[in-house]
């Protein structure tokens, strides 16, 4: 893999900017507000993580422009999901998910792959979504992305399924003090509010054995939907907290339920 490319997927690398974490942070404020430019400004001021991070796959003889493209969704996928009330630096959020993304293309490509000209419009298609983004300051349709790339919407459809990696609910995304926060813990859960299950079940007396803390965390998160970064808000409680406190939770009722 030829690390030492100064232009990758058309980006020079040598002049690639860097931000500061006060820059960083005003332009994520920006971002949440949805300011296209920040978030520009944003993904360009991180592709030398990118760049960082494919490094460590130099082994692989995988092509270094693949990487860099999926690395850079990784990126994306950072940013789309990427709370500041975590505590963390963007980067070390950043991280593993960027590398769990180019992990999957690498374990998927090896298996099935996938023909070089389908990688290309898949990934046409996502830089058009992009740019779409920044022109109209809204989502755009398959129809208008297809339009934008001179190529089919059935092609653009079938393109980006085929390089689609579904992400583990499981993938961890930081580790604080011994406790990891996993992709699930950051996905609000508006499905169990509704679920059949919860009815089944004798919960009522399993919860009496709760403390008052704990059976608030129960109620918030399984009830409510919350996750535990919320949760952590509203108690006034680190999300490290609300993890060991709500595994606690969950032994005691289980073990209740199983009796």
């Amino acid at each position: 893999m030829a690390l030492n490319k100064v232009e990758i997927c058309g980006v020079n690398t040598s002049k690639l900017p860097v931000l500061t974490n006060e820059e960083k942070d005003e332009l994520f404020t920006r971002i949440r507000q949805g300011d296209e430019t920040a978030r520009e400004r944003f993904i360009q001021g991180n592709l030398r993580l990118v760049l960082s991070i494919i490094k460590r796959f130099a082994s692989t003889n995988e092509n270094v422009d693949d990487l860099f493209q999926i690395g850079c969704i990784g990126l994306i996928k950072a940013i789309d999901n990427f709370n500041m009330e975590l505590g963390v630096r963007f980067s070390t959020y950043a991280v593993p998910m960027i590398i769990g993304e180019i992990r999957r293309f690498l374990r998927d490509n090896n298996s099935i792959r996938v023909s070089r000209s389908l990688r290309d419009t898949a990934y046409k298609a996502i830089y058009a979504r992009e740019n779409l983004m920044k022109k109209n300051q809204k989502e755009p349709s398959i129809t208008e992305v297809a339009a934008e790339v001179g190529i089919s919407r059935e092609d653009i459809v079938y393109a980006l399924d085929a390089i689609q990696n579904p992400m583990s609910l499981y993938e961890p995304v930081y580790t604080d003090g011994g406790d990891t926060l996993y992709v699930m813990d950051q996905i609000r859960d508006k499905k169990n509010r509704e679920e059949a299950w919860i009815d089944r079940l004798s919960l009522s007396d399993a919860m009496e054995r709760l403390g008052e803390r704990e059976h608030e965390i129960i109620v918030l998160r399984f009830f409510e939907g919350k996750t535990q970064m919320e949760v952590a808000e509203l108690i006034g409680i680190s999300q490290a907290q609300v993890s060991r406190l709500e595994k606690s939770a969950l032994r005691v009722m289980r073990a209740y339920l199983s009796a």
